[in-house]
């Protein structure tokens, strides 16, 4: 069986000058990309990487992350991501449990986030080195590595396949959310990502003249197939930097500018582009996964010469398991089938296959099934499963808790999950995690965390607390704990909202009941006295955060977009509505720097005062409500510095 990275050194053998990455970091040409890996890799296995040895990556998304990526493998270790956007808590924690001894950075990240960690090695974005000192005595050790288990893969037509520890050797380790408090760590094998590739490969018939734009966070496990599979193809791979992927507008034009064929991305991703001008025609291949693709998602991404992808799969699996074709309405949207060498069962309590058109649990076997989680073998045994279906010994399959069914034409249809696990915006989030973390606090006594329905329809997270005696009034302890939030957990599973009660309700059997939580009340998310707007500028900045917020009351220009529930998604549709009001350049980190209405009004003016023409832009707000997306940008592009 090949390997990935001797897909990708085959391209640079027969393409050698064609370029293979651009990015934060230049561009690089197969052959200089692979010469970069060759150095890296001779300095890691200096320092005592090799076969299941992690390593941790700590970057920004740059050319130089790609370069990193390549040359774990080729040292024979393994990638943990650590992303500088987690709070300092949660990656020592990740660091310790994955046993990580030495991490690749790059100056731009903060230095406390690597405090404690033996050996660090700091790349230029474009992944070339400093000058390198001697190694350390000792070099670096593998940690407690989970033993490899499951069925071999299938050839990528190389007819004399390499030793098995090659292709069962640890891959990466990806940390998702536990219900415990810790995350787990899923340790994916090289033979599973290798299947992946091929399955897709097979599927998407990419060419060298393809462009596949990267938007994808290290730390989520889709990147594995936006960062690689170009590359296995001879295709060219964009790398978008963390503040292009998070600005619809910055994004699309960066899609234009590249001349974009392929792009995967999750559903608010999707909708985010949208917004900001809609997706570039050039962007004929589009994959959407992560969480379930709506009807009305899936018609704004379907057009003429347009290939839609619904993918799912969760991170056990190897990023994506099933894949399938998006047929306009009214043919509802569904799982797709199965990728090369994957099994799907769909089992009852009882462990028995359902029939069809009944409920059942999705498993999921084959290749594709990771190691487990690694240190935790208990919580392995409990959802990697001996698979009685596969005919083989030592064959595994894993419990996905989710619901599907199959429906009366043969398609399998996603039903919602069987646990308290979620996803939000793409992220899997375990309730109880976030319980762990609000229960932790002196002033809360007990916690719950749940998904509910926002004022605009879009699902929150929320949480509930029973307040410790004697501790602050709702208005100022939800800021105390969503700051001690922040402190352990990423952005996407801070709550939106805090419902104080006086006692959580509970089943007969004295089990939390979910369903017997209050909804919330979106409007007492205000944390600061109403004042109204007295600019036309402040004016326009409240309607539009009550639009994209769905408060039901009016919005004062010192609320806090973020108190009311706002995250990095709906501030990116913020932005997206600012840049074609007034035909200015606002980059999104403008609404985290100035939260306010009043504080980004005033921004507003200093970016741009000559170029603000209000009268001008309420003469034309009804001609600019009747366009469409596309017709918006066009106008915007004419109106923006320097055309």
């Amino acid at each position: 069986m090949v390997t990935t990275l001797e897909l990708t050194r085959r391209r640079s053998e027969l393409t050698p000058d064609a370029v293979a990455v651009r990015g934060a970091g230049g561009e690089l040409t197969y052959r200089e990309l692979h010469r970069r890996v060759d150095d890296l890799a001779a300095a890691l296995r200096e320092r005592g990487v090799g076969p299941e040895v992690p390593v941790g990556l700590c970057m920004e998304r740059t050319t130089g992350m790609v370069v990193a990526v390549l040359a774990v493998w080729a040292a024979g270790g393994a990638y943990v991501p650590l992303d500088p956007a987690f709070p300092e808590d949660r990656l020592r924690m990740m660091r310790e449990d994955a046993g990580i001894g030495l991490v690749l950075t790059q100056s731009g990240v903060d230095p406390r986030l690597l405090d404690g960690v033996p050996r660090v090695l700091s790349l230029a974005p474009d992944g070339t080195m400093p000058a390198l000192g001697p190694t350390p005595a000792g070099g670096v050790s593998g940690q407690g590595a989970v033993p490899v288990r499951g069925g071999a893969a299938a050839s990528l037509a190389d007819p004399t396949p390499p030793a098995a520890e090659t292709a069962g050797d640890l891959a990466y380790l990806i940390y998702t959310s536990g219900s415990t408090g810790r995350p787990k760590g899923v340790a994916v094998p090289q033979r599973a990502v290798t299947n992946l590739l091929g399955s897709f490969m097979r599927r998407l018939e990419l060419t060298a003249e393809d462009r596949w734009l990267a938007v994808t966070t290290l730390s989520f496990d889709i990147s594995v197939l936006e960062l690689l599979l170009p590359l296995a193809c001879g295709a060219r791979v964009v790398v978008a930097s963390a503040r292009e992927a998070a600005d619809g507008r910055a994004l699309r034009d960066l899609a234009v500018a590249e001349g974009i064929t392929v792009m995967q991305a999750t559903p608010a991703t999707w909708r985010v582009l949208l917004e900001a001008g809609g997706v570039p025609g050039t962007v004929g291949t589009r994959l959407c996964g992560g969480e379930a693709l709506p009807r009305d998602l899936a018609d704004a991404l379907l057009g003429a010469g347009v290939r839609l992808w619904n993918v799912y799969g969760p991170t056990e699996t190897t990023v994506w398991s099933t894949a399938g074709p998006v047929a306009p309405a009214p043919s509802a949207v569904d799982l797709g089938e199965p990728i090369d060498e994957t099994s799907l069962y769909l089992l009852g309590e009882g462990g028995e296959p359902v029939a069809a058109g009944e409920p059942g649990e999705l498993h999921i076997g084959g290749t594709g099934v990771a190691r487990g989680y690694h240190g935790m073998a208990a919580r392995t045994a409990a959802r990697f499963l001996p698979d009685p279906f596969a005919g083989r010994p030592g064959a595994r399959m894993y419990a996905t808790g989710d619901l599907a069914r199959i429906t009366g034409e043969g398609r399998l249809e996603y039903l919602g999950r069987a646990d308290q696990q979620v996803k939000l915006r793409g992220f899997r989030i375990e309730l109880g995690e976030v319980e762990t973390v609000l229960r932790s606090a002196e002033e809360v006594r007990h916690a719950a965390a749940a998904v509910c329905a926002g004022p605009d329809g879009l699902p929150r997270l929320v949480a509930y607390v029973v307040a410790a005696e004697g501790s602050r009034e709702p208005g100022e302890l939800w800021p105390a704990l969503r700051g001690r939030l922040r402190l352990s957990l990423p952005e996407y599973m801070v709550p939106a909202h805090l419902v104080t009660v006086d006692a959580l309700p509970l089943t007969p059997n004295g089990k939390l009941d979910r369903g017997a939580l209050p909804p919330p009340d979106w409007t007492s998310a205000r944390t600061a006295p109403y004042r109204a707007p007295s600019t036309p500028v402040e004016d326009e900045l409240t309607v539009m955060w009550a639009e994209v917020l769905g408060t039901e009351e009016p919005v004062g220009v010192d609320d806090d977009f973020f108190e009311l529930g706002g995250h990095s998604l709906t501030a990116a549709r913020i932005i997206a509505r600012v840049q074609a009001r007034f035909g200015a350049a606002v980059p999104i980190v403008a609404l985290f720097e100035h939260p306010t209405v009043a504080g980004l009004a005033l921004e507003l003016d200093r970016l741009g005062d000559d170029d603000l023409d209000l009268a001008e832009v309420a003469a034309l707000r009804e001609q600019l409500d009747g366009l469409s997306a596309e017709d918006l940008a066009a106008i915007f592009d004419r109106l923006a510095p320097g055309a």
